[in-house]
């Protein structure tokens, strides 16, 4: 067996199966979990006819390397999304099976498991990362989130003996679970750090869709752009970024997704997924191609999202340290108010009101002296408004209750 799986830490979802294993919900509440981040707007009727619509698709091989109408609608809506210059449909757009699989495979593309690798990723954190760095032979080095930059990471605390053996550096914008946007500032210093010691930057912005201000978060290509990084002998140079429409298009279960950026970098990567039999089915392309080129159902979507955040945020407010993040569809709330750790919270708000929370620390690795999600629950707020508001309502009078049996 591959001795590299026994490094991999059980899923949180797992942990928390676990922690919730001799717990008895209070049946007097209907279940309502805010754990999974699994999105529950209905799925719109026109990218479901365009789906049901091509199955005569399943009588061919797909390739992997994608339609070119796909590839072409991709290049499209990056384009018309972040005013960058069009990308080359047949070198710089590879359509994938959810970004999920990509982010894990791209590890196994660019890692020299040689050459002792340090893959970067955020803290907390998709756990995908964790897993492809150790699977591809590599080892982690964790940047923890700071709620004193409104939980952005602080790359400028990496030592600087730790970036020459640096291959890949995972980053999430927005992030899970803290909502956290990179600003161009940001981008500037990890470009010139990936020039300086020529690491691949893995962008996963399956969240870029939710936002609840005005202006949508900057992208990476869009950051590229704007620093002069997409024209040239080598466009994109470094930078591979990740995108889906599961979060978007609320079509989690037809994974589908893109990598788009550095030309030289997706050939290889192509050249890797060709071996995996990772090529897309016929009508997930037809409907793909139908969901990058509506916006409506987008902005339908997003209005959800808002009116839940802005109705939810202030609830909670009164009870926990939590606030509107910049961007994505999870809170990630402080609960020490409550006199709990975050695991307690979440036993103890699952048992006694039957809403299931996932502890801050399971999405995190104890680095640098802490575990950075200690103390702190995510919730995901992907159900309809009145879900979430129901919700909410019972955490408040959880929280109540507690501080109530305190004095």
């Amino acid at each position: 067996m591959n001795p590299q799986l026994e490094k991999l830490h059980p899923y949180p979802f797992e942990k928390l199966r676990q922690l919730f294993a001799d717990v008895t919900p209070n049946p007097a509440f209907t279940p309502i979990s805010l754990g999974i981040g699994e999105p529950k707007h209905p799925t719109p009727a026109f990218i479901q006819r365009a789906l049901t619509h091509s199955v005569q698709g399943l009588a061919n091989y797909p390739s992997t390397h994608g339609s070119d109408p796909l590839r072409a609608a991709i290049a499209g809506w990056l384009e018309r999304r972040y005013g960058v210059p069009p990308l080359d449909p047949a070198t710089q757009v590879l359509p994938v099976n959810g970004s999920r699989e990509a982010l894990f495979g791209i590890a196994h593309c660019v890692i020299d498991s040689s050459q002792q690798a340090l893959v970067i990723c955020p803290n907390p954190f998709y756990q995908i990362y964790e897993g492809a760095t150790y699977l591809a032979g590599a080892e982690t080095y964790f940047v923890n989130s700071e709620p004193a930059r409104n939980f952005a990471c602080d790359y400028a605390k990496v030592p600087a003996d730790v970036w020459p053996r640096v291959q890949l550096l995972y980053l999430c914008s927005p992030g899970n679970p803290t909502g956290a946007t990179l600003s161009l500032g940001d981008w500037r210093q990890l470009f010139e750090l990936a020039d300086r010691h020529g690491f691949v930057i893995a962008a996963d912005e399956c969240y870029s869709e939710i936002y609840h201000g005005s202006a949508p978060p900057l992208g990476a290509l869009e950051a590229a752009h704007a620093l002069g990084r997409s024209g040239g002998e080598h466009p994109y140079k470094h930078l591979v970024v990740f995108s889906s429409l599961s979060k978007r298009s609320n079509v989690p279960g037809m994974r589908s997704g893109f990598v788009a950026g550095d030309a030289a970098i997706l050939k290889k990567f192509l050249l890797y997924r060709t071996y995996c039999g990772g090529a897309m089915s016929p009508p997930v392309q037809a409907a793909s191609i139908a969901a990058w080129g509506d916006e409506t159902h987008v902005i339908e979507n997003r209005a959800k999202y808002k009116e839940k955040f802005h109705l939810v945020t202030p609830l909670l407010r009164q009870v926990l340290d939590v606030e509107l993040p910049d961007a994505g569809f999870y809170l990630w709330a402080d609960v020490r108010r409550s006199g709990l750790s975050d695991t307690e919270f979440a036993r103890r708000l699952y048992a006694e009101y039957n809403v299931t929370v996932l502890p801050g620390s399971y999405l995190a690795r104890s680095a640098h002296g802490i575990n950075p999600g200690e103390n702190r629950v995510r919730m995901a707020l992907v159900a309809e408004v009145d879900e979430g508001l129901e919700a909410a309502q019972r955490i408040v009078q959880f929280c109540t209750a507690l501080k109530a049996s305190s004095h």
